[in-house]
């Protein structure tokens, strides 16, 4: 892949093999982003775990305290008083049979997170084969299967977070955006990393986390010394 100008600077900046305190990799990170939009600040994590083991998933959501600095678009799939709260609970769109019919004929995935009632989910189930590879699909470890709409919506506006491994045992998650500044990415990387941390299975041996590292949209990654 070929980098320009900007990004091949900041990789001057940085010593590749050298593992930084969080706060000097955040600086470094923020100094970096320098592309005319508000960078997304993301964090990569490495873990010792086998993913294909289903004893060793490693899977989560937490709600960031400072956010993610992105506006969410959530849709509801809700009968009756459910989707009456989905509504005034700031929902973008509610509905049931109509929506999914909409997904269905128009190919419509204009929303970021989609909630549902659990009485919704055999219809849901309908589409699955197209939500699932949009990583869309409702489920209640993600809080996305619950009777509890209300706060389901507004801890999502709010900047609540899934993480999860990949194919490489990675966990890829938003921190936050350039315009936070370091103090507030901080935050949403230590809140994120206890999560992890915490969420280590009981199947995992050996050393848990084998790399840690930031980066912006556009730059290029800081190694982090995680403390934890």
């Amino acid at each position: 892949m070929k980098h320009g100008k900007k990004y091949i600077d900041s990789v001057k900046t940085i010593e590749s093999a050298k593992l930084y305190d969080v706060a000097d990799a955040v600086g470094l990170v923020l100094d970096s982003a320098k592309a005319k939009f508000d960078e997304t600040i993301e964090l990569h994590v490495r873990l010792g775990v086998d993913p294909k083991q289903a004893d060793q998933q490693v899977r989560g959501v937490i709600v960031l305290p400072n956010g993610t600095g992105k506006s969410v678009k959530v849709l509801v799939l809700a009968k009756g008083e459910k989707a009456d709260e989905a509504k005034n609970a700031g929902a973008d769109f509610v509905g049931a049979e109509d929506m999914i019919q909409k997904i269905q004929t128009e190919n419509w995935f204009d929303y970021d997170v989609i909630i549902t009632t659990p009485d919704m989910v055999g219809l849901v189930g309908r589409i699955g084969k197209v939500l699932g590879p949009k990583g869309l699909m409702p489920n209640p470890k993600s809080g996305t299967v619950t009777m509890d709409v209300v706060k389901a919506i507004k801890d999502t506006k709010a900047g609540k977070v899934e993480y999860r491994l990949d194919k490489n045992a990675i966990i890829h998650c938003p921190i936050g955006k350039k315009s936070f500044g370091k103090e507030k990415i901080v935050e949403n990387y230590e809140a994120l990393m206890e999560a992890i941390v915490k969420a280590k299975p009981a199947a995992a041996k050996g050393q848990y986390l084998k790399s840690v590292a930031v980066a912006s949209t556009m730059g290029p990654g800081v190694k982090i010394n995680a403390k934890f």
